[in-house]
């Protein structure tokens, strides 16, 4: 279960720095280039987004068939590991909630750019009139 985690955490950072490529300014000839290599990764990068659903539901699942310990019984010891397994689960919903919001991010703006560009080809053809 680590790697999927690790390769998720992987994604989720290959996805940070595309937004960032994204979102930074640039001039005009080279930011098209990178929207328009990107948007030809975005269909293979959608992968992330049902792995991230099987990652959630992996959780769901782990979650509900968990041993409690709230009981006075428990060691210290126990509930060190509950709380343990409950912080990672917390951090591992971040992570999946993260890579599916930095996925759709990437793709609005990808799509707002190529709106963008068509926009402005449709405003010089209204020009040269």
């Amino acid at each position: 279960m680590a790697l999927q985690w690790m390769i998720l955490t992987y994604v989720v950072a290959a996805e940070a720095a595309i937004f960032l490529l994204i979102s930074l300014p640039s001039p005009k000839l080279i930011r098209s280039r990178i929207v328009s290599l990107i948007s030809l990764l975005l269909q293979p990068l959608m992968f992330v987004v049902p792995f991230a659903a099987f990652q959630l539901l992996d959780i769901y699942w782990k979650n509900e068939h968990r041993l409690m310990c709230t009981s006075e019984i428990c060691t210290a010891a126990e509930r060190d590991r509950y709380e343990k397994q409950t912080y990672k689960a917390q951090r591992n919903i971040i992570l999946c909630a993260t890579s599916c919001l930095l996925y759709w991010c990437i793709y609005r703006a990808c799509k707002y750019y190529k709106d963008i560009e068509k926009m402005e080809e449709v405003e010089k053809r209204y020009k040269k009139l």
